[in-house]
Order: structure tokens, then C-alpha cells, then sequence
């Protein structure tokens, strides 16, 4: 069954909409909304358009020399689990769909709706943390500071 929040996106060229107005059609929807939109086709479009714009929202000039391989699973109701990895080395993040080689600095693990709420600015990684809707393996301190080096936007 389709919902008027699917029906919405589905019309959607995420491309052609601002991180901003994203961050607008996020705020407010429940936990149980956007997981309805995400387990349909939307799922993997959504994904791919959030992460595609991830290296473009990244601010160098914050994270100076860090370097940092960050694994990112979302998972989905139906036992779905998308990965990507940033990987943020010399001023430079390279965004990448998959599971790499190398061995990530810290995994972040959440579901589909505190994904979107994450990268649409309309929760925190420490608030994620601490109801326990995200879990981080490896460097804590660096998945707490993350949103730092990104411009996240302001619902």
C-alpha cells in the first residue's frame, strides 16, 4: 500500500531538490512512516541519492588531516542491510557504494529512519547513540564528531 509520504518521493528527482528541502519532507515523519517508504523500491534510490551527495557536503577545512575510513550499514525492516563507505583522507572524502578492503576506523549501524533523520539534520549521532538506535564499533569519538565534517542541513 502506498503513502502519501511514498507517493511524495516517489515523484521525486532527488537530484534536482536541495539537501534542505529533503531535510523539510524528513522533519516531523515518524519512525514508522519513513520505514513504509523504505521497504519499497524507494529504498535503494533514496540510499544511493543521500550518498551521492555525501562528498559534496563535506568540509574539508573541518577535518584538516584527518584521515578515517568510515563504514556506514543501514539496515532495513526486512532484514535488508545497505553499506557505503566514506573514506576522508587529505581534504578529500570519496564516497563509495560496498563494502572495501580496508578495515573502517569506526561502523556505523542504524536503521532506515535514523538514517534519513541522521543526513537530513533532524537528529543527532550522540541522541542516535544514546537511545541506542545507533551502534558504532570502533572509534567512538570520531562517529560522535562526524556531523562535523559535513554541511548537515538546518530542517
Amino acid at each position: 500500500m502506498s503513502t502519501p509520504l511514498a507517493q511524495e518521493l516517489a515523484g521525486l528527482d532527488f537530484s534536482a531538490i536541495s539537501p534542505e528541502e529533503f531535510a523539510g519532507i524528513v522533519k516531523g515523519r515518524s519512525g514508522k512512516e519513513i520505514g513504509e517508504v523504505m521497504r519499497g523500491e524507494l529504498r535503494a534510490r533514496i540510499i544511493d541519492a543521500v550518498f551521492a551527495r555525501t562528498g559534496d557536503r563535506f568540509r574539508p577545512e573541518a577535518a584538516g588531516s584527518l584521515r578515517a575510513l568510515v563504514r556506514w550499514k543501514i539496515t532495513g525492516g526486512e532484514g535488508e542491510e545497505t553499506v557505503y563507505e566514506t573514506d576522508i583522507a587529505d581534504g578529500v572524502c570519496e564516497v563509495r557504494a560496498g563494502r572495501g578492503d580496508g578495515t573502517p576506523r569506526t561502523t556505523l549501524t542504524m536503521g532506515d529512519a535514523e538514517f534519513l533523520k541522521l543526513f537530513s539534520g533532524n537528529t543527532s549521532p550522540i541522541t542516535l547513540f544514546m537511545t541506542r538506535r545507533l551502534k558504532v564499533a570502533g572509534d567512538v569519538a570520531l562517529a560522535s564528531g562526524l556531523a562535523r565534517y559535513f554541511d548537515i542541513p538546518k530542517p
